[in-house]
């Protein structure tokens, strides 16, 4: 075994160990009949607008694939682009690191459809930027926004906050004007990263921000349930998990999630909520996605199947043509 794999699966077995003691600490307040009664206490209107918000979060992550593969020089139709897209991300977002998992069911895809590794490697590194700008410019808006509800929620000073907003809302601004001035390729230490141009850059924030507002939109059907909160409280603690995601790389952001947003939202955050937001934006987009990967896969090794067969007729033909 190589040290690097040895420390990826040191740095997984470590994660899932965050993970259970997380959940632990969540779960462990409450009985099976309080979860059971805290999710009755959500209604049927406020389940289909969660699930609503899911799918158009889906709808602008499909955007992400669509433009980084005009990025990469090798655009796709929009059907192949969300099917890559949603089949890698609902199964990327439950394995953690995303950059590996989802990227293999990416390569998967495109390769069969005239991507080389380093395109691919263009696309994924695209989406993961697309990610990066989104959450900051929504962190942004969020302390920007009412800085004194997101100075209660964090224990931080009202006028600190405000030079945190401003500060991630830098980093779209300074990325879009790269992306309108720069020609060469950045240098980041030893990496290469080749701009977009300014219609892509602006692109990815609209649509990458779009996207973080329609999950926190989501978790906030959920949350109001039983409690009333703000969008801006909503947002604030799901853009602090899921930074608390990132950095942890657990899979599927198990427990780190909730253990968050419990923290940061103690009197809104119900086990209820928590339970249904990880069912219908994790579980349920799983559960389609490897449905969705499953038939492709029949279907693809369907068609290579009767392309092999079609040549193997055609190619004793040939041959008596020739004689």
């Amino acid at each position: 075994m190589s040290v690097r794999r040895g420390f990826i699966n040191t740095a997984l077995i470590l994660g899932l160990l965050l993970a259970a003691y997380l959940l632990y600490k969540v779960f462990s307040r409450y009985s099976l009949g309080e979860i059971m009664q805290s999710l009755g206490a959500i209604s049927t209107s406020r389940l289909i607008l969660a699930v609503g918000f899911c799918a158009l979060s889906y709808l602008c992550l499909s955007g992400f694939d669509w433009m980084a593969l005009r990025y990469a020089g090798k655009p796709l139709s929009y059907p192949k682009a969300a099917l890559a897209s949603f089949t890698s991300l609902s199964i990327g977002h439950n394995l953690g690191v995303a950059a590996l998992s989802s990227g293999a069911v990416r390569y998967r895809y495109y390769a069969r459809w005239g991507l080389n590794a380093g395109e691919v490697a263009k696309v994924i590194l695209f989406c993961g930027v697309t990610v990066g700008v989104g959450l900051s410019t929504l962190a942004g808006i969020a302390l920007l926004g009412n800085p004194r509800n997101a100075s209660n929620l964090l224990h931080v000073g009202a006028d600190a906050l405000v030079w945190l907003g401003l500060l991630c809302l830098a980093f779209p601004v300074v990325y879009v004007v790269l992306a309108g001035t720069l020609r060469a390729p950045l240098r980041v230490w030893k990496w290469r990263f080749e701009m977009p141009d300014l219609k892509l850059a602006i692109g990815q924030i609209i649509i990458g921000t779009l996207n973080f507002i329609c999950v926190a939109a989501c978790l906030h059907q959920v949350l109001t349930a039983g409690v009333d909160s703000s969008f801006v409280q909503t947002a604030t603690a799901y853009v602090l998990a899921n930074i608390a995601v990132l950095a942890t790389h657990v899979p599927g952001g198990l427990g780190v999630l909730e253990a968050t947003v419990s923290h940061v939202l103690p009197g809104s955050a119900s086990i209820g909520a928590l339970v249904a937001f990880r069912v219908i934006y994790f579980l349920l987009p799983l559960l389609i996605g490897l449905t969705v990967f499953a038939a492709s896969e029949l279907v693809i090794r369907k068609r290579s199947t009767a392309r092999s067969k079609k040549r193997a007729q055609k190619s004793p033909q040939t041959q008596t043509q020739l004689l």
